[in-house]
């Protein structure tokens, strides 16, 4: 009996253990072909929301047809009749066969500057007649650690459409001949480092010549840009084929364009409206404009180390010390989350509004977002909606670079040789200790900042994540052309010229001119936060209107701006109106209107005058009555002072509720005011 029982329980431990490795190969079996099938796991991965988000919503979703939907969410009415248009608008001819040569050109910098640089270059190309070889990009070579895999520009973007896109402005091959290959090599064709901004007459006095000359000559391009932003008026049709060659040809690479749209399919899955937000607090910038004061920790003392370093450069020709209050006041450093959050949530989004975070870098890491988080529950970016497999697998095989990482150095132990013992009273002085390697923290930098004045040699793992970044840029860059809304914490880079925010607003203008694109006016921000310092989570009535009306008018107003300051130093940030026309809505046709605009004076003022073509008059566009009440709803609505005052918790920013007569004596202020 009991040697039954043991055999029954020697043969159930067999079953178990049976069950135990099949089991553990069958997870196996399914990982290892997973990790082999090119879709298979991503989709997997899609398929059971794998990623960190977890999106919390308590306010009802607002119905797209109410008056507080089309304020938030809803086309700015006064640019509903501009469209895109980037073909050319006169005789255009092909590229001729005959060139007077190659140029090829070096890009340096970051996603910003080399997406400019390749729009100028591509212009400067057809103006030379030239063949264009396919630019390299310095962040994304080989010698910077990436995978082998890619060839530079091909990192970034797709080289095949960026080729076939252009096929009908400018010739461009892939490599040089193998002569001008080996000449290159040798450092025997000549080299220009062409200064930003370029005049199209530079290239006609001081390029041309020797381009003819040699047949070849390499531009070396690291400002942002390598032609200037505004033409003459003979030269219109350039200013079409930077746009052309802008939100055309310059499609980024298949697998980083998938899991940006991937990225964008789950923000809106929720079925709920998202904004974007670039803060723009990168340490280049913050050293360039003196806003070191910002923050009152070592970080501080890092945007001061920078801006000496900038000095030394040349990049910076003012005072070390700057007082970062008076440059607040002057509008002249970033808004900052906490304060973005604060418009935001005066304006009337709910705290459970979805905002997406862009851009590469935030100074101060996430601490410097913790306001921005405290006031909206829904703050993402494209790591809490992707997984680390999915990031790595756009990066291509990598060598493992462990063995670069700085280490501590060894131990020094104290050794005594004979000769010092025995060489009298008078030793030897002892040689100089080695040379101690540098070791810092990446993330703060504190190791070396009391060490030089000059910035450290970047290690190649450094070299590397520069290079992902430019992925991640990519990543941001197409989510936040997409949003519904864009608000930027910042304009301008480390080198006083447009940043990554002026693109994006740059190609949401060109491509949809009518969605939500905030311009606030930084020195009139400061200026109605400072109202309410002491109080700011308590705001009163008078100042939600103020606030209000600001956001509303620099849906218009900031674009005016921007025609006349931005576009003076970036084309791409303000595509208008070279690349763009004026379609009238059906009302206006079935009148017979002359005007091509039912806002002749916002038109007029970005001068905007060119009619769209027949082809383009059959899409369907918002009468003039519904952008004329778009323009009223912003006055006339109490439920936005509602969505900033209601207390729903710890989430709300307010902390009182509105009694009806409140409300209706709000409604009051607003109509009065006009």
């Amino acid at each position: 009996m009991k040697e039954g029982k043991a055999v029954l329980k020697s043969k159930m431990k067999c079953i178990g253990l049976v069950g135990l490795v099949l089991s553990a190969f069958s997870l196996f079996l399914h990982f290892l072909l997973a990790r082999f099938t090119e879709h298979g796991f991503s989709d997997y991965q899609s398929s059971i929301t794998i990623f960190s988000w977890r999106p919390i919503f308590e306010t009802s979703d607002l119905s797209r047809t109410s008056s507080l939907y089309r304020r938030l969410w809803g086309p700015v009415g006064q640019l509903e009749s501009m469209h895109p248009l980037a073909n050319p608008r006169g005789y255009y001819a092909g590229p001729s066969v005959q060139t007077n040569g190659f140029i090829f050109v070096r890009i340096q910098g970051g996603f910003h500057e080399i997406r400019s640089s390749i729009c100028d270059v591509v212009a400067v190309s057809r103006f030379l007649n030239a063949t264009l070889v396919v630019p390299e990009i310095q962040q994304t070579t080989s010698k910077k650690g990436i995978s082998s895999q890619f060839k530079s520009f091909a990192y970034l973007y797709n080289e095949e459409i960026f080729m076939a896109a252009l096929a009908k402005d400018v010739n461009i091959v892939k490599t040089l001949p193998k002569s001008l290959k080996s000449a290159r090599r040798n450092k025997e064709i000549p080299v220009f480092r062409v200064p930003y901004a370029a005049s199209p007459y530079y290239y006609l006095h001081n390029v041309l010549p020797i381009l003819i000359k040699h047949s070849v000559v390499e531009l070396v391009v690291s400002d942002g840009g390598c032609l200037q932003a505004i033409l003459p008026p003979h030269l219109e049709e350039y200013q079409s084929l930077r746009c052309r060659v802008a939100f055309h040809a310059l499609k980024f690479r298949q697998d980083v364009q998938d899991l940006a749209t991937k990225i964008l399919h789950r923000l809106r899955a929720p079925g709920r409206p998202f904004i974007a937000f670039d803060p723009g607090m990168t340490r280049d910038a913050l050293a360039y404009y003196g806003c070191s004061e910002l923050f009152q920790d070592v970080h501080a003392e890092l945007i001061q180390h920078r801006r000496a370093w900038m000095r030394k450069r040349g990049i910076i020709k003012g005072q070390l010390s700057v007082n970062s209050a008076k440059q607040r006041l002057k509008g002249s450093c970033p808004l900052t989350p906490e304060e973005v959050g604060i418009l935001l949530r005066a304006y009337g989004y709910s705290w459970d509004t979805i905002i997406y975070v862009s851009g590469g870098e935030v100074f101060g890491g996430q601490r410097t977002l913790i306001p921005l988080h405290g006031m909206f529950e829904n703050v993402v970016d494209r790591t809490s909606l992707s997984t680390n497999w999915e990031l790595s697998a756009i990066y291509g095989r990598e060598a493992n670079l462990d063995e670069n990482y700085p280490r501590a150095p060894p131990a020094q132990v104290e050794t005594k040789f004979d000769a010092w013992k025995n060489s009298g009273p008078r030793p030897r002085p002892l040689p100089p200790p080695p040379a101690r390697p540098k070791t810092y923290n990446i993330e703060g930098w504190w190791g070396w900042v009391a060490e030089s004045d000059n910035e450290p040699e970047s290690t190649v793992v450094e070299l590397r994540t520069n290079a992902h970044k430019l992925l991640w840029e990519a990543i941001d860059y197409t989510v936040a052309v997409e949003a519904d809304v864009f608000i930027p914490g910042f304009d301008r880079d480390g080198k006083g010229h447009p940043n990554f925010a002026s693109l994006i607003m740059g190609h949401r203008l060109y491509q949809s001119a009518a969605s939500k694109t905030y311009r606030p006016n930084r020195k009139e921000v400061v200026r109605l936060l400072d109202e309410i310092r002491g109080h700011i989570y308590h705001a009163n009535h008078s100042w939600l209107t103020s606030v209000r009306r600001h956001l509303r008018s620099s849906l218009i107003d900031g674009l005016i701006e921007a025609s006349n300051k931005s576009k003076s130093s970036s084309f791409l940030s303000h595509p208008v109106p070279e690349c763009s026309c004026l379609r009238p809505d059906s009302s206006e046709t079935s009148s017979n209107v002359s005007t091509p605009s039912a806002h002749p004076q916002v038109h007029a003022a970005l001068r905007v005058a060119h009619r769209c073509p027949a082809w383009m008059d059959g899409e369907k566009d918002l009468s003039s009555k519904e952008r004329d009440n778009e323009e009223d709803i912003d006055e006339n609505d109490p439920v936005s002072s509602r969505l900033f005052f209601q207390h729903t918790g710890s989430h709300d920013v307010g902390g009182e509720d509105i009694t009806p007569k409140e409300e209706s004596q709000f409604e009051d202020q607003e109509e009065d005011s006009d």
